[in-house]
């Protein structure tokens, strides 16, 4: 991994101002045990909470990278994620190359002698394509560089990356993790080391979640267990439905046999995820009717919460991407992303119909 830097005691660090508790700095009481909590459930050293998913994606790579760096990433990325490591990171004097996460040998072919960061997110947002870890986790350890995985679709209950030897893990907590939709937050997980750096990058970029979206973010806790198999289930059998529907062209879910990546999330998954994508043979037109339609399914750009949740990536969160550039990412027309939560399965299938079919 990356070397780090020696000073970082920014108010917090173990036999200096550790004591000081400061909401600023993310060590209050509530946020000390939650930070206890997510450790366990990841099975990492430590964990930190900031403001965003967003907020934990940055300030991690701010303190795993400097100017003269050099990050490979996955081109499967959720659009901002995408954003930040094409047009700021280069800001910073730090390059990055992407690379397509599928070919076995293109992390390595991509490598240099000055690569710090292996990146990726796993299952893809919203494609629902399932990256193999191995490739990248066997180069990453050879060349002792940090590997990153952003695990926010499938959730410690469904896939823990650490446990597949990545160094550390990211998860926008707004989705699964707080599970209710009343919330803002993002999560880190790794080596202590590693966390105190990040701490220090919230604290000077002003990342530090609300006290509030703390306490509320250790409730949504509690019952994610529940409610991520519920999830599993449910978007499981919609998947299966949606496979034989006539106007629906193709059903982006890593459970079914049909999904080009079903044996890869079969060996690493505990389960497949409540989120599921169709493509529907009318294109655009035809998905924009359909959500018009829709009367269980709330049309929001959010996800991972208890209500299900229709989204368009051409309006949400690849917005930036022309036509053609969404398609090359596996985003067509016609794309509707479906985050299914925890209605009756019937109750949203029967929704689904009737907005297909009006």
């Amino acid at each position: 991994m990356t070397p780090l830097s020696p000073s970082v005691n920014y108010m917090m660090s173990p036999g200096g101002n550790g004591d000081v508790k400061y909401a600023r700095y993310g060590n209050t009481p509530t946020a000390d045990a939650l930070h206890r909590r997510l450790a366990a459930l990841e099975g990492a050293d430590s964990a930190l909470v900031l403001s965003s998913g967003m907020g934990a994606t940055t300030c991690t790579l701010l303190a795993l990278l400097r100017a003269g760096d050099h990050v490979v990433a996955s081109a499967w990325l959720y659009g901002d994620t995408r954003r930040f490591l094409e047009i700021e990171l280069p800001t910073m004097g730090i390059d990055v190359t992407f690379i397509d996460p599928t070919e076995t040998r293109a992390w390595r072919r991509a490598m240099r002698l000055n690569t710090r960061v292996l990146f990726l997110e796993s299952p893809v947002n919203p494609s629902m394509r399932v990256v193999d870890l191995r490739p990248a986790r066997m180069l990453a350890q050879e060349q002792g560089v940090a590997l990153v995985v952003d695990s926010t679709f499938a959730t410690p209950i469904n896939y823990r990356p650490l446990e597949h030897r990545a160094d550390v893990v990211l998860h926008s907590a707004t989705k699964y993790l707080n599970g209710h939709h009343d919330v803002l937050a993002g999560v880190v997980c790794g080596a202590e080391s590693v966390i105190e750096e990040v701490r220090a990058k919230m604290a000077i970029w002003g990342q530090a979640p609300d006290p509030f979206a703390v306490w509320l973010l250790e409730r949504g806790l509690k019952t994610l267990d529940v409610r991520v198999q519920r999830q599993n289930a449910s978007a499981l059998q919609i998947a299966q439905w949606a496979s034989g529907v006539s106007s629906i062209r193709a059903v982006h879910y890593p459970g079914l046999p049909s999904h080009p990546d079903h044996e890869i999330a079969r060996a690493m998954f505990d389960g497949y995820g409540g989120m599921l994508a169709i493509e529907l043979t009318g294109g655009d037109e035809a998905a924009a009717r359909v959500v018009s339609r829709l009367a269980l399914f709330t049309h929001a750009p959010s996800l991972g919460g208890v209500e299900s949740l229709v989204s368009e990536p051409r309006y949400t969160s690849h917005r930036q991407l022309d036509s053609e550039a969404r398609a090359a990412m596996g985003i067509p027309s016609g794309f509707l992303r479906l985050s299914v939560g925890l209605e009756g399965v019937d109750d949203l299938i029967a929704d689904l119909t009737q907005a297909l079919e009006s």
